[in-house]
């Protein structure tokens, strides 16, 4: 009788099969729904300008001032360190005016 002689299994032999994904077949390619142009709530987006050019302007003129370190703050007349600081300050002289600009997010916050 002769003896079985068991056989050393390589990475190279390719005896092993590979296990296969089975695909879904579907009529129509499958969509994630997106909701585009909507915010919280279903309302649509609104395609006018949020702050007025005029404030723009306004924002523009104080960030001037602060870039040649004029620009101070309201009462008590500090210097403005910060350009953040700067662009709140030109938005809120542009709300004096009563040029079209949101409502500040503290007041929002309070009402």
């Amino acid at each position: 009788m002769a003896a079985k002689r068991k056989r050393k299994r390589t990475k190279s032999s390719g005896t092993r099969r590979r296990k296969t994904r089975k695909t879904r077949k579907t009529s129509s390619p499958r969509r994630k729904s997106t909701r585009r142009g909507r915010k919280k709530g279903g309302r649509k987006k609104s395609s006018r300008r949020k702050y007025s050019r005029s404030s723009g302007n306004d924002v523009e003129q104080e960030m001037h001032e602060y870039k040649r370190g004029q620009a101070r703050s309201g009462r008590s007349g500090r210097k403005v360190k910060s350009r953040k600081q700067a662009i709140a300050i030109g938005l809120s002289k542009a709300r004096r005016k009563g040029k079209r600009v949101p409502p500040s997010p503290n007041k929002r916050k309070r009402s």
